[in-house]
């Protein structure tokens, strides 16, 4: 039989009973478009938190101090003291694979302009820091070498912080504020950066050089951190390799002993992030596939049936000279006709669901093409799988036997 024939007639058996038919797709419709959904809402939630991470600085590497073991007592990493200002240096000095080298301090206080006050933290760092942190000047300019030399009262605001102290006719730009009963002259105000991964607001933040917060706030001589940044991101690993080196030659340290320090990457926050993704887009992926196979076994149980029902009609075409591959062939189209038909629409509602909940719920989805051609493939082999057997059987009856079947 032509292969034309053989589609029109599937094609003419499923749309004879229209209502029995959709309710046979409905368990594909509604696995293909969970699947949509749940891997669109995955990979929208790793490409939100992959920009945030980003967004603080992808060639961005930490050294912080390492918590120490004194007598016994295990000290906070917030207590220790093992960075200072001669390994800023040393690392500049040593680490080609640098491009740039900052310290970091800071404290947290109620910064004052007028009768307004708000809550935030203030961080110290010198004329790169900004780079490194990728932080952006929205207006004015950034703290100067000179500055940063005589620990000049400059400051760097956040939009929360601007938010908070300045009503909308005032400029921040030349303005005294008061960190702690210290005043401070705003030179600049930084662009918007929003939530972090962690969901910390970047923009309630005061930057100041360095030297004045050490001298003028927390009066200490240690830094809470070194902040660097890698010449290129191919070059992470070699850069934290050689500031560990560096490290532990600027603070003379055995073989024997350990490092007093500690280094983080943003490609390990990225890393990190990435395989709890991934093991949350299988689990859901699973979770969406079980949808898909309960709705082929709807498609076998509805192909039994309609074998039954035609029993007469598939022995009165084999009597007439029919052949068996074409019996099978009718059916197993039937079969893959209702799955991919459910798989299209199952398509369409996926997608108009995780625009919904992007729109709603102000979640990040991202649809990509390889989850719909993974869910419309799937369920083209699940037709195939769960009607071959109903198909099989058709094919294998007896003509004599079928046109007796009451």
């Amino acid at each position: 039989m032509n292969i034309l024939n053989v589609i029109k007639i599937a094609i003419a058996a499923v749309k004879r009973n229209k209502i029995r038919s959709f309710l046979t797709m409905l368990g594909i419709i509604i696995g293909v478009a969970s699947v949509i959904a749940m891997l669109a809402i995955g990979e929208g939630s790793n490409a939100s938190i992959q920009e945030k991470i980003s967004s603080m600085g992808i060639n961005l590497i930490n050294v912080m101090p390492a918590s120490r073991d004194r007598g016994g007592v295990q000290q906070g990493r917030t207590m220790s003291q093992t960075l200072v200002l001669k390994d800023v240096d040393f690392l500049r000095e040593n680490s080609d694979l640098l491009e740039a080298v900052s310290p970091e301090v800071g404290s947290s206080g109620q910064v004052i302009f007028g009768t307004n006050n708000w809550p935030t933290q203030i961080f110290g760092g010198n004329e790169e820091y900004t780079y490194i942190k990728k932080y952006d000047i929205a207006n004015g300019r950034s703290f100067s070498a000179q500055d940063i030399k005589g620990a000049v009262k400059v400051v760097l605001i956040g939009q929360t912080v601007v938010e908070n102290l300045f009503d909308d006719d005032v400029d921040p730009i030349g303005q005294t504020i008061r960190f702690e009963k210290i005043p401070f002259k705003v030179i600049g105000v930084l662009a918007e950066k929003g939530e972090n991964t962690f969901g910390q607001d970047q923009d309630d933040i005061i930057l100041a050089p360095y030297t004045t917060v050490m001298k003028r706030i927390t009066r200490q001589t240690y830094l809470r951190a070194i902040v660097t940044s890698a010449v290129s991101e191919e070059y992470i690993d070699d850069a934290t390799k050689q500031i560990e080196e560096n490290m532990r030659l600027s603070h003379q340290l055995k073989d024997s002993e350990d490092n007093d320090f500690e280094i983080r990457t943003q490609a390990e926050l990225i890393s990190t992030f990435g395989s709890i993704s991934e093991m949350m887009l299988v689990l859901l992926g699973s979770i969406a596939a079980i949808s898909l196979v309960v709705g082929g076994i709807g498609i076998m149980n509805i192909m039994y049936v309609s074998v039954t029902e035609r029993t007469r009609e598939i022995g009165l075409r084999l009597a007439i000279g029919g052949k068996g591959k074409d019996i099978l062939m009718q059916f197993l189209l039937e079969a893959v006709l209702l799955s991919v038909t459910g798989g299209i629409i199952g398509v369409i509602m996926g997608i108009l669901a995780s625009n919904t909940v992007e729109n709603i719920m102000s979640w990040p989805v991202l649809i990509t093409m390889q989850s719909i051609l993974l869910s419309f493939l799937f369920c083209s082999f699940i037709g195939v799988f769960f009607g071959w057997y109903p198909a099989r059987k058709a094919a294998a009856l007896d003509p004599i036997d079928a046109l007796r079947h009451e």
